[in-house]
């Protein structure tokens, strides 16, 4: 896996709807699914996405007058990083203080556990 950093929260939104897309993707599609709902101008999709491209998560082309913009780096890949930033920094690299801190905190119920416990002993077999 490739070293990434973590994106601020603006990025990632914007990189959710490029996984979520087919690319190409436009800054056009960036507006209509982000842009309006957070309020965002076209210039602040833009800038967002060269920083997509400067940190190596996205291609661009020119094609006439719009950029078109191509992932570089796959969902599943930036959410393993993540995930296990997150249980480093948090959880000392335990899924069982995780999984603690969850129930402890009425975030997962008795039936979220029973179905983990099912998932972790069909993956032992």
């Amino acid at each position: 896996m490739n070293q990434f950093r973590k994106l601020p929260d603006t990025e990632f939104e914007i990189m959710k709807v490029v996984w979520a897309n087919d690319p190409p993707i436009t800054t056009a599609t960036v507006m209509e699914q982000l842009g309006k709902h957070c309020g965002w101008k076209a210039p602040t999709a833009i800038s967002l996405m060269l920083r997509l491209v400067k940190k190596g998560f996205l291609r661009t082309e020119k094609n006439g007058k719009e950029r078109t913009y191509f992932p570089l780096v796959k969902k599943e890949d930036y959410l393993e990083f993540e995930t296990g930033n997150f249980m480093r920094m948090y959880h000392e690299n335990s899924f069982f203080n995780l999984v603690n801190t969850l129930y402890n905190g009425k975030q997962i119920n008795d039936k979220d556990i029973e179905k983990l416990m099912k998932l972790i002993k069909e993956r032992r077999n």
